[in-house]
């Protein structure tokens, strides 16, 4: 199935569009570090080709323990959000996880991301799809790819009842949705890909991400944390290109092992720009011999 290319902001992202990274700190720490981390981000793209989306977490409500640091909040987040947005230029988006952020977010973020434990909350789906903003709904790690069809029609059936839908206001593309492999449980504290299952969610016709960072977690690893083995997340963003996706998602910091979230998975900011590079590599390759 041929797929239809989904507007973020003035990006566009599927079909034969260049190659969107979604890319930025796991949470906000500081507006200082998303500037620091979207400048170094924004410029390696340019260079690149690449088109960029930052990303940042406003509230990690799905941490391992009760104790960790979370994030800013809701109102504090979106205030950074939108700074950076100012600042650089480039799209913004954040996860949600209450119906009732949606629309707050909607507000600021040109991207709305639905987290994979919650890719099949129907109230969520809903309240996102009705802000007319795109989604990327991340798969669950318990999930089929073959399951996110039906998000997808969730997202499409909503679409479909808002106010101007299918009239032709020449929109084309705004408020799609995207579907994001980020790995799929293997028994306790592990993460594995299945790479047949890119081709599987993009035959739904959407564009689909590959999160690399997200892909080598493990699960609960550091006790009372999540582990991760960022070693690994070159070669597997690397096999998703040579698969074909239509962007990819990582997570990238000055000094991973101090960050408050994710840390074992991200990757420093100082290597970013030459893993970037040969992973767009591969990336451009194939999206050739697809055209």
């Amino acid at each position: 199935m041929e797929v239809a290319p989904v507007r973020i902001g003035s990006l566009a992202c599927g079909g034969n569009q260049p190659m969107v990274l979604i890319a930025g700190p796991c949470v906000i720490e500081s507006l200082n570090l998303c500037l620091q981390i979207a400048t170094s981000v924004a410029a390696t793209c340019e260079a690149l080709g690449i088109q960029y989306v930052f990303k940042a977490s406003f509230d990690k409500a799905n941490r391992t323990s009760g104790g960790a640091y979370r994030g800013p909040g809701l109102d504090e987040g979106l205030d950074v959000l939108r700074r950076v947005h100012e600042a650089i230029g480039c799209p913004v988006t954040t996860d949600i996880h209450m119906p009732e952020q949606a629309e707050s977010a909607a507000e600021v973020c040109d991207l709305l991301q639905i987290p994979a434990f919650l890719a099949r909350q129907t109230d969520l789906l809903v309240a996102c799809a009705a802000t007319g903003k795109p989604l990327n709904v991340k798969k669950g790690q318990f999930m089929a790819p073959t399951d996110m069809r039906y998000v997808v029609d969730k997202v499409r059936a909503t679409r479909a009842e808002l106010p101007g839908a299918g009239l032709g206001t020449g929109d084309a593309g705004a408020g799609g949705v995207m579907l994001c492999e980020r790995g799929t449980f293997f028994g306790y504290g592990r993460l594995v890909n299945d790479m047949s299952g890119l081709p599987i969610m993009r035959g739904f016709g959407v564009p689909v991400i590959f999160d690399a960072t997200h892909s080598v977690q493990q699960p609960g690893g550091l006790g009372g944390a999540t582990g991760g083995n960022r070693a690994m997340v070159e070669p597997l963003a690397r096999a998703a290109a040579a698969v074909g996706v239509d962007g990819m998602f990582f997570e990238t910091h000055p000094n991973p092992d101090q960050s408050p979230s994710d840390g074992p998975n991200m990757v420093p900011l100082a290597d970013f720009p030459n893993v970037l590079r040969r992973v767009h590599e591969i990336w451009r390759t194939v999206a050739a011999w697809r055209s």
